[in-house]
This record gives structure tokens, C-alpha cells and sequence, in this order.
């Protein structure tokens, strides 16, 4: 280590070919990424325009979708750019600022599922106090609680990684700074930052998921009292583009962060990487488009007030 000349920027692997497979991949996350824009910065705007989607549920469906533009343009940006100039390297405090910030709306994101699932456990399972469990105040601090989980898990992360040294070429064989495989690029033991990635990572996971579950569970239980099947459809359909992006975020989020096995087989993890950085958040607004009757009245309703449509 007395010989060490530590880096001054990384070098993102990425994915390896010939000049026609990075332009394509170029393209590729060029479309997923405008996709991502337009889907969320619509699903932000009807939200606010539309005076009867002002409701907790929809508060925090447009929060969601902030998060997601975030969370898609700390990654796509920079890749699309390496892609396009096959110049693939980043800076060492570019690299941090990347990881920090992915970091922060990926935990926020996690934990954000939990609260939506919350909230529909407080609208079906307790429908005559709803609006005053969830009330603005309530709201509020859900989201900054969110926040503050985010927040520490990312100034740990990034922390615990940016302190080990890093030598030689510096290569990162992955598209982003993503922890695990800055990690594998150190000189240096990385036994305590993976057990402390591990652990951390496992304790985000099994704390959200368990309160998607435990809502679920109660969710389940007073829709199947319902005596009539109209008003169980009813009450069901406003969980289920819930359930698809939380089964989509949490399946992938434990592939790369949750298992052991998460850093000893990077490759592997690169595929899944573009499906929760990319694809998911292009997806959960057409999720919660599509499957919800509510947002699809009110882009009704926005679209007839446009002289094009009048």
C-alpha cells in the first residue's frame, strides 16, 4: 500500500462490444429514459391539476414519481454519454456524488413503497378515519421519515466505500457507481463494508417488506368480508398497481443487495441493474396509468379541456 497511487477517476466497464452494440445500447436507454420523463413528469402533472386526485393516496403516487425521475437521471444521463463517446470514465468525487445520490432515492424509494401500502391499509381497512390518519401532517412526516432512512444509508454507503484506497486502473465493472462494485474495485479488504452493505441492505429490505406484508395481511382479511364481489373488486383494484411495482422494486432490490452472492457475481448483476435503474422507474407510471381507473378519468377529463380535443 506504501506504493499505492490512488486514482483520480474510475474507469465504468460497463458492458463490452463492438461500436454498434454500445450506440444501440445508446438508443435503448435513450427511449426507456424519455419514456421515464414523460410518463412521471404526466403522472406529477395530472396529480396536481386534477382537484380530485388531491387525496393522501395520489400524494404520495406523485412523490413516487419525483422520486423515480431522480432516481432514473443520477444513472442514465452519464451512461448514455459513455456509451456515445465510448469514454468511459468518471471522476473519484463524480463517482461518490453518483453513489450518494443513487443511494438516497433507491432507500428513499424503499422505503416509500412501505408507507403507500400503509396507506392503503389505513383507506380499507379503517375507511371512516382514513382522512384523519392520513392527514397532511402525517403525510408530511412519512415522507421525511423516507427521506432521513435514505439519507443515513447513503452517507454510510458512500463513507464506508470512499474511505477504502483505490489503485491501479480503477476499473468498475458495471455502467454506474453502484456500492457492491466500487467495492470489488478497492485495493483494499472489503469484509466490513460488505457485511456492513449486507447488513444494512437486508435490514431496509426485511423492515419495508414486512410492512407491505403486515398491511397486506390485514388488507386481504377485510376485503374477503366484504359480502358483496363488486365492492371486493373495487377495493382490491386500488392495490394491485401497488403490489406489481412493490413485487418488481423489492425482487430486484434483494438480487442485488439482499443475498451474500451479491458481490462475488457482478456480471450477472448487471442486466438486473439496468431493470431497477431504468425500467422500473419508466414502468411504474404506465402501472399506475393503466391499472388505475382514477388517473385514467382524470387524464380523460385534462385531455377534453385541450382545444385539440374540443
Amino acid at each position: 500500500m506504501e506504493n499505492c497511487t490512488l486514482v483520480s477517476q474510475f474507469i465504468l466497464v460497463g458492458f463490452q462490444g463492438e461500436l454498434e452494440l454500445q450506440l444501440g445500447l445508446d438508443l435503448l436507454f435513450l427511449l426507456l429514459y424519455a419514456v421515464t420523463l414523460v410518463g412521471n413528469i404526466g403522472m406529477i402533472t395530472i396529480i396536481t391539476v386534477d382537484a380530485q386526485l388531491h387525496s393522501p393516496m395520489y400524494f404520495f403516487l406523485k412523490n413516487l414519481s419525483f422520486l423515480d425521475i431522480c432516481y432514473s437521471s443520477v444513472i442514465t444521463p452519464k451512461a448514455m454519454l459513455n456509451f456515445a463517446t465510448r469514454n468511459k470514465g468518471i471522476s473519484y468525487n463524480g463517482c461518490a456524488v453518483q453513489m450518494f445520490f443513487f443511494s438516497l432515492f433507491g432507500t428513499t424509494e424503499c422505503f416509500f413503497l412501505a408507507v403507500m401500502a400503509y396507506d392503503r391499509f389505513s383507506a380499507i381497512c379503517s375507511p371512516l378515519l382514513y382522512h384523519s390518519i392520513m392527514s397532511k401532517r402525517i403525510c408530511a412526516l412519512l415522507v421525511a421519515v423516507s427521506y432521513f432512512f435514505g439519507l443515513l444509508n447513503c452517507c454510510t454507503q458512500t463513507a464506508l466505500t470512499f474511505s477504502l484506497p483505490f489503485c491501479e486502473s480503477g476499473e468498475v465493472n458495471q455502467f454506474f457507481c453502484d456500492v457492491p462494485a466500487v467495492m470489488h474495485a478497492s485495493s483494499a479488504q472489503t469484509f466490513v463494508n460488505e457485511i456492513v452493505l449486507l447488513a444494512m441492505c437486508g435490514f431496509i429490505i426485511v423492515v419495508t417488506s414486512t410492512i407491505v406484508l403486515i398491511s397486506y395481511g390485514y388488507i386481504v382479511t377485510t376485503i374477503l368480508r366484504i359480502p358483496s364481489v363488486q365492492g371486493r373488486h373495487k377495493a382490491f383494484s386500488t392495490c394491485t398497481s401497488h403490489i406489481m411495482a412493490v413485487i418488481l422494486f423489492y425482487g430486484t432490490a434483494f438480487f442485488m443487495y439482499g443475498q451474500p452472492g451479491a458481490m462475488a457475481s457482478p456480471n450477472q448483476g448487471k442486466v438486473v441493474s439496468v431493470f431497477y435503474t431504468i425500467v422500473i422507474p419508466m414502468l411504474n407510471p404506465l402501472i399506475y396509468s393503466l391499472r388505475n381507473k382514477e388517473v385514467k378519468d382524470a387524464l380523460g377529463r385534462q385531455l377534453k379541456r385541450m382545444p385539440f380535443f374540443q
